[in-house]
């Protein structure tokens, strides 16, 4: 197996080896010590070579929208790139047909070739408002997956044991319950070991739901004769509900794509015991100034509601920009704060009178007319100031729309007027 061409990286001079580590392990979990230290160790190791490493995190495109639980491994990779190492974003364009079964207790539905080339052309415009797109290769693995033979699987599969697949905790529990596990999820692992062992890798970072399929590349690699890749595992970011793993499926998440407003606005949200931890996860800053912050809020030196604001401009910054930032939380303090209505709010041409349902699943601010009930029922929904009581009731130009706390509307009548 050889390793991908590559372009020469010029020489340079690394950071200090402890300044990188301290940095690149921070925010990493491997559920147990062992594993960690040896990490670490093999990590420092390859750090004091004190040359660009071959770093890379997969990322299937089994839907459209990313959200900030995967920018954990983006933001680890963009650590790596600010210390002059080659990054690579793989798009698992082929492991992505099995779909990886890491965080499920059944098997993931198969999505075809053409959904997820679909979904895949919105990943990378996604991926680089963290990553610097100049330093980032972006590849498929379906360049190379697809051109194993069915003799070469025979033989890579002959690497594992049916065993060592069922000690995974989550295939331990559906075989004891009965449940069907396939064949192909078995292969998802394999397919993404392989990965590691073509580009021939010195680091691979996943999420700890994945530390099995990253171990399995070692596995292939020392196989192969190739030193073993340092597997960096990042935790599960819980959702702004601080309990459940965000997911989009439960609501509790918030989008890479997202307007500033709406990213600071549910950043907020989130519960004070999950403050650190998306300090830590999801925000550029440093150890040390985590650290600060932490001592800072331990210490009463530093308000809840302070520390709050210092993560959703930190969390807005690194997907808008620090302008659309501030300004998304100047409209979080006027609106929310100081209950002020905005003077500017997107808005809706109206023809006639027309129900609310329908108002706002035309105007983006609802999925469908179900959300819009489940909204009204948990009183979100306000017209003109007045909380509103039947989802279907009438709404006309003028109306001025607030949904949740921080999206408006405003309804503005249709232009009838000729042009001469």
């Amino acid at each position: 197996m050889t390793a991908p061409d590559r372009v020469p990286s010029p020489a340079r001079r690394m950071a200090p080896v402890e300044d990188q580590l301290r940095v690149l392990m921070s925010g990493t979990e491997f559920g147990d010590p062992d594993t960690a230290r040896t990490m670490t160790r093999e990590l420092r190791e390859r750090l004091v070579e004190d040359r660009p490493l071959r770093v890379y995190a997969g990322y299937d495109p089994t839907s459209v929208d990313l959200h900030l639980g995967h920018t954990l491994t983006m933001r680890k990779l963009r650590q790596f790139q600010d210390f002059g190492h080659d990054v690579t974003f793989l798009i698992g364009n082929f492991t992505g047909l099995v779909g990886d079964p890491s965080d499920k207790n059944k098997a993931r539905p198969m999505l075809s070739a053409e959904q997820l080339a679909h979904n895949a052309r919105t990943y990378t415009q996604q991926a680089f408002r963290i990553l610097d797109a100049e330093r980032t290769t972006v590849r498929y693995n379906a360049d190379w997956l697809g051109e194993l033979t069915f003799a070469d699987v025979i033989r890579l599969s002959a690497k594992f044991t049916v065993a060592q697949f069922l000690r995974r905790e989550n295939f331990a529990k559906r075989f004891e319950a009965g449940d069907a596990i396939y064949v192909s999820e078995f292969m998802y692992a394999l397919m993404q070991a392989y990965d590691a062992l073509h580009m021939e890798t010195d680091v691979q970072i996943g999420g700890s739901d994945q530390l099995f399929n990253l171990m399995a590349g070692r596995t292939l690699q020392e196989d192969a004769g190739q030193r073993a890749q340092v597997v960096l595992t990042t935790p599960i970011l819980v959702g702004t509900d601080g309990h459940a793993r965000m997911s989009k499926s439960t609501g509790n998440y918030i989008g890479i794509d997202e307007p500033a407003n709406d990213v600071y606005g549910k950043v907020m949200s989130i519960p004070d015991s999950a403050m650190l931890g998306y300090f830590t996860l999801v925000t550029p800053l440093p150890p040390d100034e985590v650290d600060a912050v932490r001592k800072a809020l331990g210490g009463g030196t530093l308000a809840a509601m302070d520390g709050k604001k210092l993560l959703a401009l930190e969390v807005t910054a690194s997907l808008h920009g620090a302008a659309a930032a501030t300004e998304a939380q100047a409209y979080f303090e006027a609106t929310i704060q100081r209950r002020e209505t905005p003077d500017e709010m997107p808005e809706h041409v109206l023809a006639a009178p027309a129900p609310l349902n329908a108002v706002l699943v035309d105007a983006g601010l609802a999925a469908s007319n179900g959300e819009v009930r489940r909204l009204v029922t948990q009183g979100a929904v306000a017209v003109n100031g007045e909380p509103v009581s039947q989802f279907t009731m009438e709404v006309q130009a003028g109306d001025e729309i607030r949904v949740g706390r921080h999206r408006f509307l405003r309804l503005v009548a249709e232009d009838t007027g000729k042009q001469a």
